[in-house]
């Protein structure tokens, strides 16, 4: 574990009085990389608005820690945002959502947030055989918004769980296609496959990276649900319900930063994004964070 000091998660850190200008930035945070698949989509249904993306590469990952040190990183992370200006705070990890969302919230009660969530309804809708894959980290799994999102709409289908251990740092090592990244895949998969799974749900925003290699070794019969798109819209309709979505014909601008190497951050976007984003470096320190080196 990081031996970085933990920031007391109180709403003495909460910014009640946030009255954030249209022409403000998105802020998307996420553990490491995995945030980048759902940024893809918010910078196609967006295109004009700012982004700011931080990647907490320090703690990666965030899937075995617990929700108390989640919650002192993503509050910090998000006063980092704000004072960067942010409009709107998109939580692009579904550990963090789990984990933190609904105490950000209370903590910043004047900040709009989006967060993740396994697409365990349009996987219940588009099963044929009423089986069902999540792949997702244990926190979600074990999460009580997760058991909320099972008792309402997962009624009737029979749901199979694997926490892919070790799925996240292969991603974060761009080992996208590595023949240890399609092992660990066939281990959690193939046995959902043998029990008739013909729906698998990415319940991880790091996930995406992998799907084609997922999708290679599930073949064409199987329907790969990634919730990023849905996100993306629903941010869209938040701006617009708050008034604060820009709808110029501009192109917004990336800003990234990173709490680990940023050469990591830098190489995994551009194969996310399609476009080069140098990554700006910043430091934990006694719990908060800091551009100075």
């Amino acid at each position: 574990m990081n031996d970085v000091g933990l920031k007391s998660a109180t709403p003495q850190g909460a910014n009640a009085g946030h009255n954030p200008s249209p022409w403000g930035p998105l802020g998307i945070l996420d553990s490491g990389v995995g945030g980048l698949s759902v940024l893809r989509h918010l910078r196609k249904c967006l295109p004009a608005e700012n982004m700011l993306y931080f990647a907490d590469q320090a703690h990666i990952p965030y899937g075995p820690r617990s929700a108390a040190e989640i919650l002192s990183f993503t509050a910090e992370i998000t006063r980092f945002l704000l004072r960067h200006g942010a409009k709107l705070i998109v939580v692009a990890c579904n550990t963090a959502t789990a984990a933190a969302l609904d105490d950000l919230r209370a903590m910043f009660p004047g900040v709009p947030f989006v967060g993740m969530e396994p697409a365990v309804k349009p996987a219940a809708i588009a099963t044929r055989t009423g089986k069902v894959g999540v792949l997702a980290t244990p926190s979600t799994l074990n999460s009580h918004r997760y058991a909320g999102l099972m008792a309402r709409f997962a009624g009737g289908i029979q749901v199979y769980e694997n926490p892919c251990i070790g799925l996240v740092q292969l991603i974060e090592a761009g080992a996208l296609v590595a023949p240890e990244t399609r092992e660990l895949l066939r281990g959690v998969v193939e046995p959902m496959l043998t029990d008739g799974v013909d729906t698998l749900v990415l319940g991880c925003t790091h996930y995406p990276f992998i799907q084609p290699l997922l999708e290679e070794i599930v073949g064409g019969n199987v329907t790969i649900i990634d919730p990023a798109p849905a996100v993306a819209r629903h941010t869209r309709f938040v701006l617009q319900q708050r008034g604060l979505i820009i709808l110029d014909e501009q192109t917004g601008s990336l800003r990234c930063f990173t709490s680990g190497d940023p050469r990591r951050l830098e190489f995994l976007s551009a194969l996310a994004l399609g476009e080069d984003c140098p990554a700006e470096q910043v430091h934990w320190r006694e719990g908060e964070l800091t551009d100075m080196p």
